[in-house]
């Protein structure tokens, strides 16, 4: 089977029920920087980006529209179009601001997709230190999912688009209870995690360093808005220094760094047992029942919201608070 070319996580798309609240979160508090914007959306990229990585666009109803991924050329468009074709997934072609060519398609499991590859390019923000404040989001860095059976998207991501395992949760018989698959060379480009869905967990952006992550912790303390969820903390799995968010529309963002490399070809994944408390926290307080349970609802092609189902795996960890 032929599979596009997937060179890394691209963007998401979140629809917000105040646009000017949730524009004020991601640009005065995160730093991320306006590209484009409408009275009904906000284009938005980190300083090391040169496209954008996340819209906003204002509905009645906060909801992911979609998860988008850079494919390697504009050739690979048609690979995605027939391999949604052949396997009988809801597709289309349209554009979007900026992207003259996107693939949109639904996942066996529901989760609204993009591809694209050509993007109206802008200068980087990279060095330009003086324009900015710190502390600052760098890019764009995965996604988590809820999955009502990970180990079913696990192989179908792996066998259909290619995807590399990192590291994975599993219980004694065997069950797969989340998987961490990337296609950039870190840890995860898209993680799935069970539990309910399809819905999206968090979005995840990386900063440069723990100082600026402690920094933002300041900031947002000093704020008094109550946005910080969970952390700071740092992950068994993937290593990385974490602090996860809510934004004004219960959004979760994930703030990351420090993770590693996973080029080799020969890497082994790393596996976990599902209750070794490790895994999710080497150190950090407890993560909130909400941490495990609450979700942003995703829409289908068509724009209604997909129905949630139940996951087949039951039960929580017991070293929640």
């Amino acid at each position: 089977m032929i599979a596009p070319n997937i060179v890394r996580i691209g963007h998401v798309v979140l629809q917000v029920t105040n646009l000017a609240a949730s524009r004020a979160f991601y640009v005065d508090v995160l730093g991320l920087d306006v590209i484009e914007e409408s009275p009904s959306h906000v284009c938005l990229r980190g300083v090391e980006e040169r496209e954008w990585s996340l819209m906003l666009e204002q509905q009645p109803a906060p909801a992911v529209r979609q998860i988008g991924f850079k494919v390697a050329a504009e050739a690979e468009l048609d690979a995605t179009m027939q391999l949604a074709q052949r396997l009988g997934l809801p597709c289309e072609r349209r554009s979007e601001p900026g992207r003259p060519s996107v693939v949109a398609m639904e996942d066996p499991f529901g989760l609204p997709l993009a591809f694209y590859f050509a993007s109206d390019k802008r200068p980087w923000l990279l060095q330009q230190y003086h324009q900015r404040r710190c502390p600052t989001v760098q890019r764009i860095d995965h996604v988590n999912v809820f999955a009502t059976n990970p180990g079913a998207m696990l192989a179908w991501y792996r066998d259909s688009l290619r995807f590399r395992l990192t590291e994975y949760t599993q219980d004694e018989d065997g069950h797969i209870w989340a998987a961490w698959m990337h296609r950039k060379g870190n840890v995860h480009d898209l993680a799935c995690t069970n539990g309910h869905g399809p819905r999206l967990h968090h979005l995840a952006f990386w900063m440069p360093d723990a100082a600026q992550v402690l920094q933002l912790c300041d900031v947002l303390g000093a704020a008094r808005g109550g946005a910080i969820e969970r952390g700071p903390g740092r992950h068994g799995i993937s290593n990385a220094l974490f602090l996860y968010l809510r934004d004004p529309d219960g959004h979760r963002v994930e703030i990351y760094t420090s993770d590693y490399l996973t080029v080799d070809p020969d890497f082994e994944p790393v596996r976990w047992r599902r209750d070794d408390p490790y895994r999710q926290q080497l150190w950090g307080g407890l993560a909130p029942k909400s941490w495990f349970t609450d979700g942003s609802a995703v829409r289908r092609l068509d724009g209604t919201l997909h129905p949630v189902t139940p996951a087949i795996l039951q039960g929580l960890p017991t070293y929640i608070s």
